[in-house]
């Protein structure tokens, strides 16, 4: 059965880096009929947040990214600590006590030499004398993963074939010389125990991923198919790096995106397939294979979500906003016709709430000085209210019967006049809608 997961650090919201990562892993479990497992890794105890935890889930349950089991690393912490055991026990694991100075040194060294900058297992060599020594000056050291340096491969379900020289790699860092478990060794013994099948992250990942394989294997487990995704720019290309505290899935909610929107976009881009909104995970899932996808950075930018957004709205019936329509204090009789009206001309729904005060408050006539004897003269022939869909009509025949105008001539400047805008809804539909008229004024001056 397959097996994939999403492992989020709660050291922040979620955004849509991430966001990337946990829909293909969705979506190939859900293809397959197999099991999707949130894990949070919350093995930081200084960084990680219930808060992020529960931000983590609310947004991916708005997303409707439903996970099958959650884990916590932080409750798994003894089963690290046994697999670190089983690698010292084994020759796999060594202590090393170097200074991030001295580590310095030793790169720059290295690159003025032009050799990698790979760590020169220095502390192999050292005595049990030595070592004891060095823990008494300096405290406990790191724990490392001997690699063994041979090439490391495996068939990325995205990149093809991948090889990778462990002699060009650092032997990792697993265990921090606090004791903190980091997140290598805790996502192999998770990944083994947990039956992981299929593992997709970022492209950042491929040096990662080739030493997780060796520990894998050290520790008698077999190693998942791997996919690595490529990164996401800025729309020209620029690192997005800075800009994820404003990419949060939370920061685009509340920015009024649309869930299928988001979840539309993330499932095509950078594929070979076109962007089109689909409003189901089904029919998401239908079109997702992830050979699709290509190795080269691929160019996100959030005004992309709004057209899209935008296409849902449109074809949304009233039953879908009826709450948030009557919580803007639309008159229930008005409903229907206030979401007729404005649907087709909002990005989000956050508009809604324009679009209620300009009809309940009436707007800020807008009059070029050419036409303002003429909108003095229209406002006076403006029946009372309410008004009906008959009403522009019939006020506007009169009008151009009146004044001789016609045409745009005639129409824009009322509209401009009414709504304090050059377009939008059909006018008969926008009159039964108004409950004041600013514009009146003017045919008093």
């Amino acid at each position: 059965m397959t097996v994939t997961r999403f492992a989020p650090s709660p050291t922040g919201h979620i955004h849509v880096g991430n966001l990337r990562t946990a829909l293909f892993n969705y979506l190939i479990a859900r293809k397959s009929g197999g099991t999707f497992i949130l894990r949070i890794d919350d093995t930081d105890p200084e960084r990680s947040k219930e808060e992020y935890v529960d931000g983590i889930k609310r947004d991916l349950e708005w997303l409707g990214l439903t996970w099958d089991r959650t884990e916590r690393q932080s409750l798994r912490l003894d089963r690290y600590h046994e697999a670190a055991d089983k690698l010292r026990a084994i020759g796999r694991f060594y202590e090393a006590f170097e200074t991030p100075t001295e580590l310095d040194l030793k790169r720059k060294k290295q690159l003025n030499m032009g050799k990698p900058p790979v760590y020169d297992r220095a502390a192999l060599a050292l005595s049990d004398a030595e070592r004891d020594a060095l823990r008494a000056e300096r405290g406990n050291g790191v724990w490392r993963f001997k690699l063994d340096q041979q090439r490391i491969d495996w068939e990325d379900g995205i990149l093809g074939p991948i090889s990778i020289d462990a002699a060009s790699v650092s032997d990792p860092v697993l265990i921090r010389g606090d004791g903190q478990i980091l997140y290598t060794l805790a996502s192999v013994v998770d990944d083994i125990e947990m039956g992981v099948t299929n593992v997709v992250r970022g492209s950042d990942h491929v040096t990662n991923t080739a030493t997780q394989i060796q520990i894998i294997e050290a520790l008698g487990g077999t190693p998942p198919g791997f996919g690595h995704h490529s990164l996401l720019t800025g729309p020209q290309g620029e690192s997005l790096s800075k800009r994820l505290g404003v990419l949060s899935i939370r920061d685009l909610r509340e920015a009024g995106v649309e869930p299928e929107a988001l979840l539309s976009l993330m499932a095509r881009l950078g594929s070979s397939q076109p962007v089109e909104l689909r409003m189901s995970l089904e029919e998401i899932a239908d079109g997702f294979e992830l050979s699709q996808f290509g190795a080269a950075p691929t160019k996100f930018d959030e005004n992309d979500l709004y057209p899209l957004t935008a296409r849902k709205l449109h074809g949304l019936p009233l039953e879908a906003v009826a709450d948030e329509i009557e919580a803007l204090g639309v008159p229930a009789d008005k409903a229907e016709l206030f979401w007729t009206v404005t649907r087709e001309n909002i990005q989000t729904r956050k508009e809604l709430a324009k679009w209620w005060a300009l009809f309940r408050d009436g707007a800020e006539p807008l009059v070029a000085d050419e036409d303002k004897a003429f909108i003095a003269e229209a406002m006076a022939m403006l029946p009372e209210g309410p008004f009906t869909q008959e009403t522009w009509g019939e006020w506007t025949k009169a009008v151009k019967e009146k004044t001789g105008r016609k045409g745009k001539g005639l129409f824009m400047p009322l509209r401009k006049a009414l709504t304090g805008l050059e377009r939008g809804p059909e006018m008969a539909d926008v009159m039964p809608l108004l409950q004041q008229i600013p514009a009146r004024k003017l045919a008093e001056g």
